[in-house]
């Protein structure tokens, strides 16, 4: 129990060298599989631990901090961990057929292990308390996900890995110069001694530009990484030419981890009222916020590629996330939290629809849609209740998050932010709404030769996101819980 925290990073590090030595295909997917459920079981009893008992924290080899290198898991970074590995764990099991269509026969065993890195290096994010190693793990996730994308079938995959690559480099670069400028102005790269050691520098002085400096750089590079509009041109590529399983999993994890890590800098780093109150970081997200929430789901309306019209409306709902951020108070930073454990549900959902649909039919453009209400049921009931949360019905969990969020516009004053958001669902269901109508009353003009339905293997991770989305709607007790929690701690300027 004691070493939890450590062997939930060390386990797909250790499987993924595995994958490879197999010659036997199956293996490595059975591998991986058993690999991501065993990381989503150990997040469960850290969760646990961590919502009854406390954070935890884990010297590594015994020396503590701030000499040794610690693992800090507490509400947040559990709810992250939770997030990432349950996705995961769905994911794999989604896999088996997917990948067997869409990546080439000499490739099954990287593929596997570069997406066991991939899921080490977002798990290390959350659980280390080491600012440094925040940018290590930062690196292993950034580089082994440039590869996974590169494995698309088309050729404009390696075009858009190339373009992931140029604009998480400079994403990354700016994070590790406001480490550095951190660590000169601190000497420590601990979480908890440099939260310490920056409260105690004065305002007035040289050390002050230092860590105004710092934010600055940090600010950038973690919007790059977080795809917050306009620094969002990487996103729409990666997730279109992406095999359909790399885009289910960075969907709906890489950039909620890179939320995390804005949350972890700002509040728990540099501290809420210097970045609130003297460097206006509201006011720094808030336009960028509302245009996402308007300008992507404006753009996503008019996208044929339907994984292209998804990847934009993660665009928005990152606008989401962050709005909640910019209004610095408990029920925006709760309701921003929140939504990072939704939309992980409910995009997570609806690219495994794409996944299917790619499988059966070679395609997502909508006009191959057609009649596919009657041909694939299953699948497409999965998209109409993925999309009845995205657009924040009641009843799911998508509801959820934005009512909380309004409540919170509301009770700041910021009518025209209420009015952002209610359009922005509005935009959703426009875009929902064209898919669902070329699939259930556009027939096909051939004959139809009865339902081709997605295997079973894919069906049933589906519609387990689709059944969560659901009962997180009806019963948010757990989720909402974990989010005021972390959201209170964050509020009140101490470390998590």
């Amino acid at each position: 129990m004691n070493h939890l925290a450590a062997i939930q990073v060390i386990i797909p590090l250790l499987c993924a060298p595995l994958c490879m030595l197999l010659r036997w295909r199956t293996g490595a997917w059975l591998i991986a599989t058993l690999a991501t459920w065993a990381t989503f079981g150990v997040s469960l009893v850290l969760a646990r631990t961590v919502i009854l008992n406390g954070a935890i924290t884990y010297d590594m080899g015994g020396w503590p901090a701030p000499w040794g290198i610690s693992y800090h898991v507490d509400i947040l970074s559990a709810f992250v961990v939770l997030i990432v590995s349950g996705v995961a764990a769905l994911t794999l099991a989604f896999a088996y057929k997917s990948v067997q269509r869409e990546i080439r026969p000499e490739s099954l065993r990287a593929f596997y292990a570069l997406l066991l890195i991939c899921l080490a290096g977002l798990l290390g994010i959350a659980l280390t308390g080491d600012a440094f190693n925040i940018y290590v793990f930062l690196e292993i996730s950034s580089l082994s996900a440039y590869a996974l994308i590169g494995m698309g079938q088309r050729r404009r995959a390696l075009r858009a890995a190339f373009q992931y690559l140029i604009m998480g480099t400079i994403g990354a670069t700016f994070i590790l110069i406001g480490i550095g400028l951190l660590y000169s102005l601190t000497g420590t790269l601990n979480i908890q001694d440099l939260a310490s050691r920056v409260e105690m520098i004065p305002t007035s002085t040289y050390g002050n530009h230092t860590l105004i400096t710092a934010f600055a750089f940090l600010t950038v590079g973690l919007s790059l990484k977080l795809a917050l509009f306009p620094l969002h041109l990487w996103l729409p590529n990666a997730y279109t030419y992406a095999p359909s399983v790399v885009t289910i999993f960075l969907a709906a994890t890489a950039t909620k981890v890179a939320v995390y890590m804005l949350l972890r800098f700002s509040f728990c780093i540099l501290g809420q009222r210097f970045v609130f109150e003297q460097l206006t970081l509201g006011n720094i997200l808030l336009l960028p916020s509302l245009a996402a929430i308007l300008v992507a789901s404006l753009v996503a309306i008019f996208q044929y590629d339907i994984k292209r019209m998804l990847a934009y409306s993660s665009i928005a709902q990152i606008g989401y996330m962050t709005l909640g951020i910019s209004l610095n108070s408990h029920a925006g930073l709760s309701a921003g939290i929140l939504h990072m454990f939704n939309h992980a549900l409910m995009k997570g959902a609806l690219f495994m629809v794409m996944g299917a649909v790619a499988y059966r039919t070679g395609s997502v453009y909508l006009s191959d849609f057609r009649g596919l209400g009657r041909r694939m049921p299953w699948t497409m009931a999965a998209f109409v209740f993925g999309g009845l949360s995205l657009m924040g019905v009641p009843l799911t969990a998508g509801f959820i998050s934005k009512w909380i969020l309004l409540q919170a516009t509301l009770e700041a004053g910021w009518w025209p932010v209420t009015a952002i958001i209610l359009l922005g669902s509005l935009l959703a269901v426009i875009y929902i709404w064209r898919v669902v109508e070329t699939a259930y009353f556009n027939p096909r003009h051939e004959i139809e030769h009865g339902t081709e339905e997605a295997p079973l293997s894919m069906l049933l991770p589906m519609w387990v996101l689709i059944g969560a989305n659901i009962y997180f709607g009806i019963d948010t007790s757990i989720p909402l819980h974990m989010a005021e929690r972390a959201a209170t701690i964050l509020m009140s300027g101490g470390t998590l």
